[in-house]
């Protein structure tokens, strides 16, 4: 792709020296259009990767204020990379991303409605006592929810059960590994986690100290950044990095350990975001090679035994921020299989589901068409359970009034602990 960056602008700036650099790789190919979700929805240009790649190289060349059709393309985006793994060219789709909603946070005056809820998504998700709360308060009021129209709907009905109070990953420790160690390990505290489903974490401690990881709770460690990143609120989620990047580094792991995928997307690249502050710079280096996702950990680490043969079958539901974000594909679905499972995949396995971290709350009505088509494809297989490696999609799915009857849908590290001398995960009682 052609660009006329003025060069005084490029000698100065080495973010928008990266972002031409990014746009000269795309070759308008179109590659990108049949695996985009919201283009398979809308059939519209400017709603596909190619589309919003000439939106943004337009706003960023010329240096002007977002627009309101601008914005609403970019809004659209799920960041779910699909078109990453797509494209033949290797264009850097989520950095120029990153750039774009950054411009737009800083030139683009939102509507009131809007301002107030992403303003409420950026101080209560990224902290488990508020999300808590939130979530008890939503609990409390389900029925007049219900009633609540588009995003302030979305954000009231955001959690609709009981959280939980307690969780294992609430306070900072170490647990030691079952027999002789052989790793130490960071596990990332995920912001919702502990208020959704505290048992993820639960079975991912036992099952990292059975396999010989001393496991840390690290002391300062906090929200990944994800979700004021995707806002274009680049400064709140270098803070976030910064903060995650000392605990871990003052904590001496040999890996961060992430069981929330869309997390492990955004610590992977600390490195990047945090490149131009040479006090931190390096330290952040080494934690994004450090980290993780759980399944690539027990791949390298090798699964124990199986204390006993499941019989069942799992359909596997492939988070984007893992098959796309961090291109990890085999190593979950050849565990389960190594534990005992039969793994089955659902049709158009790389769609994404439609939870995109807060999209199901910002764009409630495209989020609950893609769950409906996924949970489709889900409820077409013959399977007695449901597994994937995100929280986000996990509750998403749970949520949907198509979700298979009778189909559980736990984290893949459930499956596993129950496999490997865990608990069976709640739900499968009857399995």
């Amino acid at each position: 792709m052609q660009t006329r960056f003025a060069e005084d602008r490029l000698a100065r700036d080495p973010l928008l020296r990266q972002a031409n650099d990014i746009l000269r790789t795309c070759v308008h190919c179109g590659f990108c259009t049949a695996t985009c979700p919201t283009f398979v929805l809308l059939g519209d240009e400017l709603d596909s990767p190619r589309g919003r790649i000439y939106l943004l190289k337009d706003m960023l060349e010329r240096d002007t204020p977002a627009s309101a059709s601008v914005v609403k393309h970019i809004d659209r985006c799920l960041t779910c990379l699909s078109c990453v793994t797509t494209c033949p060219s290797g264009v850097d789709y989520m950095h120029l991303l990153d750039q774009g909603r950054a411009h737009i946070e800083r030139t683009y005056n939102r509507p009131r409605g809007e301002r107030l809820v992403r303003g409420i998504l950026a101080a209560v998700v990224p902290h488990t006592g508020r999300f808590r709360l939130a979530m008890l308060a939503g609990w409390l009021t389900a029925p007049v929810a219900r009633w609540m129209p588009g995003r302030l709907g979305a954000l009231a009905g955001m959690a609709t059960r009981r959280p939980a109070l307690r969780a294992p990953t609430d306070r900072a420790r170490v647990i030691p590994a079952q027999g002789p160690a052989r790793m130490r390990v960071a596990l990332m505290r995920n912001c919702v986690q502990p208020a959704l489903d505290p048992e993820i974490d639960a079975a991912a401690i036992r099952l990292l100290t059975r396999h010989g990881c001393e496991v840390v709770l690290a002391d300062g460690q906090g929200c990944c950044g994800a979700v004021v990143q995707h806002m274009g609120r680049e400064e709140a989620a270098r803070a976030f990095a910064r903060a995650n990047v000392r605990a871990w580094t003052q904590a001496g792991v040999d890996r961060v350990v992430i069981t929330v995928s869309g997390c492990g997307t955004t610590v992977k690249d600390y490195g990047h975001m945090l490149a131009g502050e040479p006090d931190i710079a390096a330290e952040a280096q080494a934690i994004s090679a450090k980290t993780v996702d759980v399944t690539e950990l027990l791949s390298e680490l090798g699964l124990r035994e199986p204390v006993a043969d499941p019989g069942l079958t799992v359909a596997y539901h492939a988070a984007c921020s893992l098959q796309h974000g961090q291109q990890v594909k085999t190593a979950p679905k050849a565990l389960l299989e190594a534990a005992g499972f039969r793994v089955v995949s659902p049709r158009d396995p790389h769609l994404c589901c439609g939870s995109a971290g807060t999209y199901s709350i910002t764009q409630p009505g495209l989020s609950r068409q893609l769950r409906a088509r996924k949970l489709e494809t889900l409820g077409a297989l013959e399977a007695d359970v449901v597994a994937a490696g995100n929280i986000g999609c996990l509750n998403h799915l749970r949520e949907g009034k198509g979700a298979p009857r009778g189909r559980p849908m736990v984290h893949t590290v459930q499956l596993l602990d129950w496999a490997t001398g865990g608990p069976r995960p709640r739900g499968l009682e009857s399995q």
